[in-house]
């Protein structure tokens, strides 16, 4: 099972309670190409992994109004200009912006010669590894996959591909379009990790008021259990209530286990020409990653792992090895091979936190704006098709 990456020092103090119910916000401005007042029309205007977007007027003009609280990137992007980003932090405030878009210096790509039969199978994988295999992944359809530059390297066993523009995909399951600037995907077939790097706007799909009524409850399905949950859930120190437990977590690599590299190149080497060699290394490929595993017992509570920073709204997470996180209403359904379980502990959903640089950051819509940890287990499932938007708010029930 494939491990997903989502990848400002900041003051540790004591855990101050979110108590205040903050207003929405309005963010209004004007977009013109650099050095003069010449006004870009129809360019796309939007929050990152957010359902607020726009496109300019013909006088350059826009507005993005409702806007949940917290922080986000607004993105301007058009053919023919580098895209613009900003970080905008909303509360109940009206930011009025003052955007100017460099013209792009246009560069020759460097050309991959692939087979329609190569690009097909390559697009096969990227579909199973960036929308996913669920039940959710099966009411997706890709608009306009020729757009996705794909390349397979045999060497690494990588699949890279990009966008030059909006990757459309219809999520009949969530009921959203998600409209995907997929600036870098990275899926490493050795070591098991996949990477990614764009921007999405999220738009309402148009349906029926049933059909309205089953993707609601199709998105709190999506959002009980998930990573923006347990973010905002800590953040607010409601952890216990809304389902969560997190332990310390601490592990070894077994060191009996040749690294992953060396067990594909021994398989790919013995295939086909020497049946013991390929059972021996099928062995090793079997053998657990880690031994040692020991969850250090009580849990943790929201104090002892998360901080505040100096931006309100800003929250940073850290812990000194790994964070085990449980979410007790809902049972896992997919059997991960290195994810360690105790004897006593029920089939809980369970995720495996790993720090990259020492704490991560993230913001009041529970979204990680730095520093972005690794996710194994239920958390490493999640893929487009699962995918909501950040301003996403569930049902009370």
């Amino acid at each position: 099972m494939a491990r997903l990456i989502f990848r400002f020092a900041f003051i540790c103090c004591l855990l101050v309670p979110f108590a205040t119910k903050a207003q929405n916000g309005v963010i209004i401005g004007k977009v013109t190409v650099h050095g003069g007042t010449t006004p870009v029309a129809k360019a796309s205007v939007f929050l990152n992994n957010a359902s607020y977007g726009t496109a300019t007027a013909d006088d350059g003009t826009f507005s993005l109004r409702g806007v949940k609280p917290g922080q986000y990137d607004l993105v301007v992007s058009i053919l023919g200009y580098e895209e613009y980003t900003q970080k905008v932090q909303i509360n109940n405030n009206t930011l009025d912006l003052s955007i100017s878009l460099m013209p792009k210096v246009m560069m020759m790509r460097e050309v991959v010669i692939t087979s329609n039969a190569d690009w097909k199978k390559n697009y096969e994988q990227f579909k199973k590894e960036f929308i996913g295999i669920t039940e959710n992944a099966k009411l997706c359809k890709v608009v306009n996959p020729r757009v996705l530059n794909l390349s397979y390297t045999r060497r690494t066993q990588t699949l890279e591909a990009s966008t030059d523009e909006f990757l459309e995909v219809e999520n009949y399951a969530l009921g959203y379009k998600v409209k995907f600037l997929l600036k870098d995907f990275t899926s490493d077939n050795i070591d098991g990790i996949i990477s990614y790097i764009g921007r999405a706007l999220f738009e309402d799909l148009p349906g029926t008021p049933e059909q309205k009524l089953k993707w609601k409850v199709k998105r709190d399905e999506a959002y009980y259990g998930s990573s923006r949950h347990f973010y905002r859930s800590l953040y607010k120190n409601k952890l216990t209530e809304e389902g969560f437990v997190m332990y310390d977590f601490t592990r070894s690599i077994d060191p009996n286990r040749p690294p992953e590299a060396v067990i594909k190149r021994k398989l790919k080497q013995f295939n086909g020409y020497n049946r013991d060699s390929v059972m021996y290394w099928l062995q090793k490929e079997n053998m657990p990653r880690w031994y040692q595993e020991h969850l250090v017992k009580p849990s943790l509570v929201a104090r002892d792992v998360l901080r505040t920073t100096e931006q309100p709204g800003i929250y940073a997470i850290t812990f000194p090895h790994y964070l085990y996180v449980t979410y007790t209403k809902k049972m896992e359904t997919v059997d991960f091979k290195d994810l360690y379980r105790p004897l006593d502990m029920p089939n809980y959903e369970a995720s495996v936190l790993t720090l990259n640089g020492g704490y991560a950051v993230f913001d009041m819509n529970g979204t990680v704006i730095g520093n972005a940890p690794l996710n194994e287990g239920t958390w490493s499932k999640s893929k487009l098709s699962n995918m909501l938007p950040v301003d996403y708010e569930p049902s009370d029930k």
